[in-house]
């Protein structure tokens, strides 16, 4: 193991990064299944994730030199709290605490720096899932987990709560071997999904998940999907949860990550203002969902949920003149 090779483990360690790997730089194996996803239109209105697609297939174009992918993970598991029950809505588990592209990328910002004092002439760069890398992809050519039915990378025997990072070097280090597959017959994920987003030869339809349809996507959810989003306001864990291989974390979990919003009051996210919103979820991977967008998953969730002291609320809702949120509140109260 060379110098630089122990340097990366020792500070990535250091930066509370509980996997590394590495694979050789270059096109992702395994890119097909990208053209293949972007040709069946199954990222829905993600058009970034077409207009990235050159970059993402060869990561050499965001550094020419590239000889190293490094693969970084960590996790973000944290006990469930317990349901405050009433006229709340869940959120998905990755969400509960601070963003974690500021977090994540701070930290590889520093794990470069260090790299680069260390090593003169080395030359680097690294990203969360917000540049054009394809996290997923790397971490199954670098070993750190396979690829599940879910559309996850999963540990064997450890699970998929963990957030993701590249880094690429412009030295050579030896690669790690890829894990196989370990998903076999089993079909838990698929037959949960409440959507059926999940597709049987792989992959997933993005216009029919409920993590797409509450964060990413604008304008009314269809209809059919209304009900079978459940509780959940913001994102879903479904598809993780079922799976055979989540264990709970091995190491500590960063504070950061701690469950500061895991149960949202939903009448009080009805009643905010954009700006009040805004502020309640500074930091925080919320904000993600722009305002009309939380309101609108409050409002289906509170007609699932169906108790009627939710109607007063609906009601104002509805009358408060806003095209799109007035007509889910219309869709909930007449589910109450």
């Amino acid at each position: 193991m060379t110098d630089l090779h122990i340097a990366v483990l020792r500070e990535a360690a250091r930066l509370g990064f509980g996997r590394v790997r590495v694979a050789r730089a270059g096109p992702p194996p395994n890119f097909d299944r990208y053209d293949a996803f972007l040709a069946a239109g199954y990222h829905a209105e993600m058009a970034w994730m077409a207009e990235s697609r050159d970059k993402r297939s060869d990561c050499r174009q965001m550094l020419p030199q590239a000889k190293s992918v490094v693969v970084l993970a960590m996790d973000y598991a944290q006990p469930a709290p317990p349901d405050p029950g009433g006229l709340t809505g869940r959120v998905a588990s990755y969400a509960w605490g601070r963003d974690y592209h500021a977090l994540i990328g701070l930290r590889v910002r520093h794990l470069r720096k260090a790299l680069e004092a260390a090593f003169p002439g080395l030359a680097t760069w690294g990203a969360v899932d917000s540049a054009p890398s394809w996290e997923r992809g790397w971490a199954e050519a670098a070993g750190l987990g396979f690829n599940g039915k879910n559309g996850l990378a999963i540990v064997p025997g450890e699970g998929s709560y963990f957030f993701l990072a590249t880094m690429l070097l412009s030295e050579e280090l030896p690669p790690d071997a890829p894990v196989p597959e370990r998903c076999g017959r089993c079909r838990r994920c698929l037959d949960v999904c409440p959507t059926g987003a999940l597709l049987e030869a792989g992959g997933m339809d993005a216009a029919k998940c409920i993590s797409y349809l509450t964060i990413e996507h604008d304008g009314p959810i269809p209809e059919a999907y209304r009900a079978k989003m459940g509780r959940w306001v913001f994102g879903c864990d479904d598809c993780q949860t079922v799976c055979p291989h989540q264990h709970p974390a091995k190491g500590p979990v960063p504070e950061d990550f701690a469950p500061r919003r895991a149960w949202l009051p939903l009448p009080a996210i009805l009643e905010a203002t954009d700006q009040a919103l805004r502020d309640t979820f500074e930091g925080s991977p919320l904000r993600r969902a722009a305002p009309d967008r939380i309101r609108r998953n409050a409002a289906i969730v509170l007609g699932n949920i169906g108790d009627p002291r939710a109607r007063a609320v609906l009601l104002r809702a509805r009358d408060g003149g806003n095209t799109i949120l007035a007509e889910h509140a219309d869709w909930a109260l007449g589910r109450l």
